[in-house]
């Protein structure tokens, strides 16, 4: 009691600085909902809500000192409750089975896949010999070999042959779960095409704001072309599909894929430039400004052009959460609050996290709120200390070295974490795009919608084209310097959550003990130097073996599975293609795989012939199949019957000997892998 009673008291101490801190115990709560490795039941949760409103009514009587830590409790439980309700709100038919056949359904999306083929979504869709109640909301189809029928457009009613499966699972235990993303988005079967799609069924004469955009889209590339087209369309519509991964990989190693997206970045330039406009408008009206508050109104026609930017890029999850933290900052205007401060950055994380949980295990959470909280804290140190004695003349410039410094410092460990990569020109490549995409491009998207009524939208598309144009060039001449890219291994799962909250100590806690967030930075750090990538990883459908060696990972052939080896080799930190992985040493060419592994011997028997005229091995081998074998093994077997229940499967070699985990150990069964293991 005493040790609860001095933490008590040092969080009494914090009074005045706590709000921020109620988003950090949500996302607390939140991904303990996510680390479960069970589903709680219904009665589970009842007791959850229960406990968090006694907590709530306890925290009203309770000692004051006390009663910080008790709601920040019940917060934590709260965020249990809010991944639990969206989990099950989202709740879908899965595919069980691989289908094979024809597939109607509705086009809603659009892009392009990991292979840099259109991909279309899909939804009111029908499957043959399927009911309706186990046909899925939506399907995703990749679309493969020659595609020459009428240009997909929104709420075009297609039909096609396809290959669909199930979402796939971790691609290894603890590694990208596709599974709970797909569950989220409400996808319950992805494929491929090699045959022509068909239209049956016209779109709709009423123009929905899907079509709106993609016909935006269309209108921005024909005007454009090229790569700046496909540019232009994505910051403009957030329509990527007419961007080819040549120009994606350029922007990535560059570190200004971040302008591909529609950000806080684009929507704060946007936000900012009307703002501007319209006050400085009403300034020259002296009768006008006299009687209109400008700065509130021009806070508030910033906010109706951002919620109709939200409106045409397609409403995403990454625009939704831009939008929201823009219109907080606008908001905080219109009351005479202040805009920029950490209040408002917690206000805007918890109204993300309210409406999508789920948000804060993908990067763009994580990039977005880590760049804004540092962003915030760094100029409110300078806003505090007079801008450290710069001179006005150099704060500009100033301002935009250290916002470019400070965001790419601050997000560079989660990209590195999640993609693997490391960009060394960064900073000189955001320095030199930056400021062209707010001074030309974004000003000239404004122009161009404002002249499209009177047809003259073309001056103000050249002049974003020309911006882009600079931008690309910029990307391409950092890419292909030397050593542009830096690659590095995935960390350990603990490692983002242990150095975030070391880092949010060091900017929100008041006080000397700010220190501490130091420490559990470090602490992640070591974790990460130290961890070792698994000795052997299998694919959840044992088509694809991979052995660390000491010219890297060995995949077991160069074809196949190839979501799965650029996920392994990307979490090496390995920058080789899966050809180059299967020939290096130690492969066999033909339907057997063959390595030594300590005192094991692994083998990877390819094809169902192979399979089932397989019929010896000892009790030392591990042997993979990818069909399942006729006689009883002796050795350690993984079929893909067993490995359909277990899931992606990784050696380790710890004291000289290989310990075996599962994706399922892992995981556990959730709702949105049960249907995949129950099966």
């Amino acid at each position: 009691m005493r040790r609860f009673a001095w933490i008590a008291g040092a969080v009494q101490r914090q009074r005045g600085h706590l709000f921020p801190w109620v988003p950090v115990c949500l996302a607390t709560g939140i991904g303990l909902y996510f680390l479960l490795r069970f589903e709680p039941t219904g009665g589970q949760l009842v007791v959850c809500g229960a406990s968090t409103a006694l907590l709530l009514v306890f925290a009203s009587r309770a000692i004051e000192e006390f009663t910080p830590v008790i709601l920040a409790i019940s917060v934590v439980l709260l965020g249990i409750l809010l991944g639990a309700f969206r989990a099950h709100q989202v709740a879908a038919p899965v595919l069980g089975y691989r289908y094979y056949g024809a597939v109607e359904g509705t086009i809603v999306g659009m892009d392009r896949s990991g292979s840099d083929k259109l991909r279309l979504t899909l939804k009111d869709v029908l499957l043959e010999r399927t009911s309706q109640a186990k046909t899925p909301r939506y399907v995703r189809v990749s679309l493969h070999g020659d595609q020459e029928f009428v240009d997909p457009v929104p709420g075009l009613r297609v039909v096609l042959t396809a290959h669909l499966s199930p979402p796939s699972g971790a691609v290894e235990p603890g590694g990208f779960d596709f599974q709970r993303h797909a569950w989220f988005r409400e996808i319950g079967g992805v494929g491929y095409s090699r045959t022509p799609v068909l239209a049956i069924e016209p779109p709709p004469e009423t123009l929905s704001l899907f079509g709106l955009r993609m016909a935006m889209s269309r209108h921005i590339q024909s005007h454009l072309g090229g790569e700046v087209g496909g540019f232009a369309a994505a910051v403009s519509t957030g329509d990527r599909s007419g961007i080819h991964k040549s120009t994606v990989e350029a922007l990535r190693a560059s570190n200004l894929a971040h302008l591909l997206a529609i950000s806080g970045l684009h929507l704060g330039l946007l936000a900012g430039f009307v703002f501007a406009v319209v006050r400085f408008g009403l300034a020259l009206v002296p009768p006008l400004v006299l009687r209109v508050p400008s700065k509130k109104a021009a806070a508030a026609v910033a906010l109706a052009a951002s919620a109709g930017y939200l409106a045409l890029s397609g409403g995403n999850v990454a625009t939704q959460r831009a939008f929201i933290m823009a219109a907080v900052a606008l908001i905080a205007v219109m009351l005479d609050r202040r805009a920029l401060s950490l209040r408002a950055v917690a206000l805007a994380a918890i109204i993300v996290m309210v409406m999508r949980p789920e948000a804060i295990l993908g990067p763009g959470f994580q990039m977005s709120f880590a760049a804004t909280t540092a962003l915030v804290a760094v100029f409110g140190l300078m806003r505090d200390h007079d801008g450290f004695g710069l001179p006005r003349w150099a704060r500009p410039v100033a301002s935009v070295v250290i916002s470019s410094l400070v965001a790419g410092l601050a997000t560079a460990p989660i990209a590195a974490a999640h993609f693997n990569v490391v960009a060394h020109y960064g900073l000189p490549a955001n320095l030199l795009a930056v400021p062209v995409m707010g001074i030309i491009v974004v000003p000239a998207a404004v122009l161009a919608v404002c002249l499209a009524p009177v047809g003259l939208e073309g001056i103000g598309l050249w002049a974003m084209g020309a911006g882009l144009e600079w931008i690309l060039s910029v990307a391409h001449f950092f890419a292909e310097r030397p050593n542009a890219r830096g690659f590095v291994p995935g960390p350990p799962a603990m490692v983002i959550p242990v150095f975030s909250l070391g880092m949010l100590v060091l900017i929100l806690w008041q006080g000397k003990a700010r220190a501490v967030g130091l420490v559990a930075v470090g602490f992640a750090a070591t974790l990460w130097v130290q961890s070792e990538r698994p000795k052997i990883l299998v694919s959840d459908t044992g088509g694809l073996v991979g052995v660390m060696t000491e010219n890297g990972r060995v995949l077991s052939k160069p074809r196949g599975q190839g979501f799965v080896a650029l996920n392994w080799l990307e979490n090496d930190g390995d920058p080789v293609d899966q050809t180059k992985a299967a020939e290096r040493s130690g492969v066999e060419a033909g339907h057997l795989f063959e390595v030594k592994v300590g005192e094991k011997r692994l083998l990877h028997v390819q094809g169902k012939k192979a399979s089932l005229a397989f019929d010896t091995c000892v009790a030392n081998e591990i042997v993979v199949f990818t069909h399942v074998p006729e006689a009883d093994m002796p050795c350690m077997a993984l079929t893909p019957q067993n490995l359909r229940h277990s899931g992606s499967v990784a050696f380790s070699q710890k004291n000289g000997r290989l310990e075996m985990t599962t994706a399922r150990q892992i995981s556990g069964l959730r709702l949105w892998n049960s249907h995949f293991w129950d099966q």
